[in-house]
């Protein structure tokens, strides 16, 4: 095979079938991955759900409620059984981790009492704002059965009643945030 001249009309052909190659493979590998992260996202969501509220026999996947919040949308999964509601989970979040975004799954007993918090997603620090998650610490534990409405969502350092995650002030103030967005959402007393 002869070599070819390095000109600018060569080097714009081989660039073009290197990027169409590359851009043919991605949304190759992208159509395959859809569907398996779609159905991982739900089954996520789902444990989330079963965690956080009280034993149900519906699915509350299938009941979804979007309900306004601000500038944004909350999702309700409403868990009943025998056709009684018996816990609402409130798939929330906030903008003000260290991180970023965190995503929380809140249930509530029907009288606004926190039964249970699961942790959806977070890019907090390893070691540090990460225990907010069950397993890695009690922060969590401390919500359970309190009412937002006497329990005031905030850290101790900014006059609430949240023990603050050691180091992790930010973490554990975004996590008050997402909770107090869910509980504000659920009982119509947000913005």
């Amino acid at each position: 095979m002869a070599k070819m001249e390095s000109n600018f009309k060569n080097m714009v052909i081989a660039l073009f079938v290197v990027c169409l190659a590359a851009s043919a493979t991605l949304g190759f590998v992208y159509e395959l991955t859809k569907e398996p992260i779609r159905l991982v996202d739900i089954n996520i969501k789902n444990n989330a759900i079963e965690s956080v509220v009280p034993e149900f026999n519906n699915n509350p996947s299938n009941e979804i409620i979007r309900v306004p919040f601000g500038n944004d949308s909350l999702n309700f999964y409403p868990a009943k059984m025998n056709g009684e509601l018996v816990g609402t989970a409130v798939e929330t979040f906030t903008m003000k981790g260290f991180g970023g975004l965190i995503r929380l799954m809140v249930g509530f007993s029907p009288d606004g009492s926190i039964i249970d918090i699961a942790v959806l997603d977070h890019q907090e620090t390893p070691g540090l704002g990460d225990k907010m998650e069950k397993g890695k610490s009690d922060f969590s534990v401390q919500f359970q059965g309190k009412n937002p409405a006497e329990f005031k969502l905030a850290v101790k350092k900014d006059n609430g009643d949240v023990d603050a995650i050691t180091a992790s002030t930010i973490t554990s103030r975004a996590f008050c945030d997402a909770v107090r967005r869910a509980y504000e959402a659920y009982t119509g007393s947000g913005k």
